[in-house]
């Protein structure tokens, strides 16, 4: 069941990069709920393909078409079921990796998982293109939670370690053939305080399992992060204050989160992604058929930076994620 998310509110992922079709089923939304399909549509075409020249050039429309769940646009209770197909696909640019995997691409561990039955092509259920029916499910409880009052919002912090020229990192790295990734910071504000609990329902948990659904995520910090390992405690330490009615801390190095508990501070939390592993350069790899050595220089359309396009599956993720938290409260 590793393509399930949720106790409250479970999300279940299918397709592969060049199947037919790629789709999400979410149970648990409420009856009664109207669905902005124009806002839903404008959040997954941030993360489309090939709607900048930072992305790969495959163009998909990325629109969704639901199966069930949905009155008109309204919720009905039944479990929502949404697809999106796709329609510009060439899995004939894979037919090399079926023999010889990428460098630091899943095709080798996928390869001995599932005894070289694992569809290669984009991929499989490995890719980046998965994230898009991610973003359906996120899309949809990012409007809940908005009209709760509860903001999600994601940014990149910085790429190629610059934060002065992000975007320049990414052109130089596409001249060469190569690749970069990047951190991207998220915010949750309006989440009030006593959500979560300690142990394995922490907030920090539920998050981290939701973000590290996207492909390249190799790391993430809440508040001040693996920074507050390097400083004293009287500096860590956010002290108390009454603002009114209302409880504050002066900082907010926790992140909003103490013993797995919202504090009613902002949560935030970074996210490292990794460099897009398919790179035209020559690289190293191995030969299955003739169980040697070999190189290995990738074909086909890809990143040459996943950052800009993880920004709003960073904010579906969290909203998955603080949803089935506060469902279940």
């Amino acid at each position: 069941m590793s393509s399930t998310y949720g106790k409250n509110v479970k999300i279940s992922i299918f397709g592969q990069s060049h199947s037919a079709a790629i789709g999400v089923v979410i149970d648990g939304v409420p009856a009664g709920f109207s669905v902005d399909m124009e806002k839903l549509q404008s959040f997954l075409d941030r993360r489309a393909p090939g709607r900048s020249p930072y992305s790969t050039p495959r163009k998909e429309a990325d629109r969704p078409e639901f199966l069930s769940g949905l009155v008109g646009n309204v919720t009905c209770g039944a479990p929502i079921c949404a697809v999106i197909r796709n329609t510009n696909t060439r899995s004939q640019d894979y037919d090399n990796l079926r023999d010889v995997p990428r460098p630091g691409h899943a095709d080798y561990t996928a390869h001995i998982k599932y005894g070289g039955h694992e569809d290669v092509s984009g991929g499989g259920h490995f890719s980046g293109r998965l994230t898009a029916p991610l973003c359906i499910a996120g899309g949809i409880l990012l409007q809940i939670l908005q009209e709760q009052g509860i903001s999600v919002k994601a940014g990149i912090k910085e790429i190629g370690g610059s934060t002065e020229d992000p975007f320049g990192r990414i052109e130089e790295a596409a001249r060469r053939g190569d690749s970069v990734g990047g951190i991207i910071e998220c915010t949750v504000e309006g989440l009030p305080a006593g959500i979560g609990g300690p142990m394995f329902d922490g907030i920090e948990n539920k998050v981290a399992q939701a973000v590290f659904s996207i492909p390249a995520v190799k790391g993430i910090e809440f508040g001040r992060g693996f920074d507050a390992a390097r400083i004293t405690g009287s500096e860590n330490n956010d002290e108390y204050y009454y603002d009114g009615e209302q409880v504050r801390t002066r900082t907010n190095n926790h992140g909003g989160i103490l013993g797995g508990i919202s504090s009613g501070m902002p949560v935030v939390f970074r996210v490292a992604v990794k460099p897009t592993p398919s790179i035209s350069i020559e690289q190293s790899s191995i030969s299955y058929s003739r169980g040697e050595n070999a190189r290995l220089a990738v074909r086909g359309r890809h990143d040459p930076c996943i950052v800009p396009r993880a920004v709003p599956c960073v904010e579906a993720a969290a909203a998955i994620a603080i949803y089935d938290l506060i469902k279940g409260e």
